[in-house]
């Protein structure tokens, strides 16, 4: 079985950190787990450093916040494997299997990228109308390594950026919805004020992104402008 590189970066996620790198420890397709400890001021760090002590973990600790986007071109930098599975840190459900679940498309060479997404139920209808931004996917190290500088600048608009570059260049996407994957909002993790100024740092971050990426977002439109003309 082809392995996989699993790379978890986190911020301030003591509360769920061990459960989340204990249940990728389980995936049989990881071959090693990367974790970027990105500059926590919570106990983050301490509960890494004690896992080491019974699971094999390559772990990263950041002095300093430097953003999601850092975090992760870290790692693929110090990753050792061909595939790259990305987990948020944040979860409070982990389906079984689903790191299979991500990786799947890409060995069947049914796509470049694989992006698990979760839904929240709005009129009795299961949607994710930002599922381009989701943290789990899956995809191969050497596609991303020509952005990992602009990656390190991205922070939180990483995701987007990362969207725009394979749609560039005419790379293909599959959305995998993982039914069972929860996540911890902000505003459970912190207070309502700093919870709704984070949201609105990430969506300034987000935007910063698309706009200094200017030139993939127009070859993006372009790719798809064409794409629907053949269609």
């Amino acid at each position: 079985m082809k392995k996989v590189s699993a790379i978890i970066c986190a911020y301030n996620e003591e509360k769920t950190i061990k459960e989340v790198i204990l249940s990728v420890s389980k995936a049989v397709i990881v071959g090693e787990i990367v974790v970027v400890n990105d500059g926590s001021t919570d106990n983050t760090k301490e509960i890494i450093e004690v896992l080491k002590e019974e699971i094999e973990i390559t772990s990263i600790h950041l002095e300093e916040n430097k953003g999601k986007g850092y975090a992760m071109a870290i790692a693929v930098e110090n990753a050792v494997f061909d595939i790259m599975v990305f987990i948020d840190a944040d979860q409070r459900t982990i389906p079984s299997a689903y790191i299979t679940q991500l990786v799947s498309p890409l060995l069947n060479n049914e796509c470049d990228m694989v992006l698990g997404y979760s839904t929240v139920n709005i009129l009795s209808q299961e949607v994710n109308p930002l599922k381009i931004l989701t943290g789990e996917r899956a995809l191969l190290k050497e596609d991303i390594l020509p952005i990992l500088d602009k990656m390190k600048e991205s922070r939180f608009g990483v995701e987007t950026l990362l969207y725009f570059f394979y749609i560039s260049l005419g790379k293909t996407l599959k959305f995998l919805r993982l039914v069972e994957m929860k996540h911890n909002d902000k505003y459970k993790k912190m207070t309502a004020l700093k919870a709704t100024t984070s949201y609105i740092n990430e969506g300034w971050e987000i935007a910063y992104t698309a706009m200094k990426n200017y030139d993939l977002l127009l070859k993006a439109i372009e790719r798809q402008v064409k794409k629907g003309i053949k269609l």
